[in-house]
């Protein structure tokens, strides 16, 4: 299947474009990354250089693909880190015109604000987040800060994230919100938990919490979660295995002592992880 993904690319490293399309592809999609900011690093190293992509920029390079008669048969838009808010509006424009072309086209949002109590985009950017990509996103994949930032509500036990993602889920019956990075004070401490909600629904992972600056693994959750819910729309297996792998690359990073994700030496893990961890359905779904 076909994905349109737009997002941050870096020359050294595994984060955005340059996790999601590898990820996506070992899954066997085709991927079309079209990059929002061009950075030779991760800005956790302390420091990077590169460039945002201009919204001119961004445009044409989907106006290419379009004029080729290829954007139609995208299956998804993958959309996440933002350089500026006026790509925003290129994306969700992006967006609009692959589901005409494909009704059945699927716009799975990354809102990516921040992480661990900070913001780290620029002003403008949560606004368009929450005023226009969220109510018109299929799928969401906000981490736990996003979460709380998108809804205004504590997410400290898994019945408060429940009623923070049933918020984003709005009226649309066929959202998928799946909030990953969850530290719940009612499960085990050490453990992560990863939540899985529609409309009448909701599931839940839990794995082991993993001492590892994880760059990007968020960014690999929101491409394995598509490639695997795409083919069939099953979101609980979709859940449990995107989980498993992510949780599988970041062990085997921090094994390795090695501070970028390793999706190349273990991309074995992206296709077949060796631990699968169970979905659990949450009773509360329906309330």
């Amino acid at each position: 299947m076909n994905v349109l993904s737009i997002q941050s690319a870096v020359a050294y490293g595994h984060v955005g474009n340059s996790v999601a399309a590898f990820a996506l592809q070992r899954l066997g999609h085709e991927v079309w990354p079209v990059d929002t900011v061009r950075f030779s690093n991760h800005p956790g190293h302390g420091g990077f250089r590169g460039t945002v992509t201009s919204p001119e920029e961004l445009n044409d390079l989907i106006e290419g693909i379009a004029e080729r008669g290829w954007l139609a048969s995208a299956d998804a838009v993958l959309t996440g880190y933002l350089g500026s808010p006026a790509q925003g509006t290129v994306a969700a424009a992006a967006a609009a015109r692959v589901r005409a072309g494909n009704p059945d086209a699927l716009w799975a949002v990354d809102p990516v604000i921040g992480d661990h109590g900070r913001v780290f985009v620029k002003d403008g950017i949560p606004q368009f987040l929450r005023s226009t990509a969220v109510p018109a996103a299929d799928v969401l994949t906000p981490n736990a800060f996003e979460l709380e930032y998108l809804t205004g509500l504590p997410c400290q036990s898994l019945g408060q994230a429940l009623v923070a993602a049933k918020m984003l889920l709005g009226p649309s019956r066929g959202r998928i919100v799946v909030a990953t990075g969850l530290t719940l004070s009612d499960h085990d401490p050490g453990t992560l938990t990863t939540l899985a909600v529609r409309a009448g629904e909701a599931w839940s992972v839990s794995t082991p919490a993993i001492a590892h600056p994880a760059n990007g693994a968020g960014d690999l959750f929101a491409a394995l979660f598509l490639g695997r819910f795409l083919p069939q729309r099953k979101m609980v297996a979709a859940l449990a295995l995107a989980t498993s792998s992510v949780h599988a690359i970041v062990a085997r990073s921090a094994a390795a002592g090695a501070r970028e994700l390793q999706i190349i030496a273990a991309q074995d893990e992206l296709v077949a992880p060796r631990q699968l961890f169970e979905a659990i359905p949450v009773p509360e779904a329906g309330l």
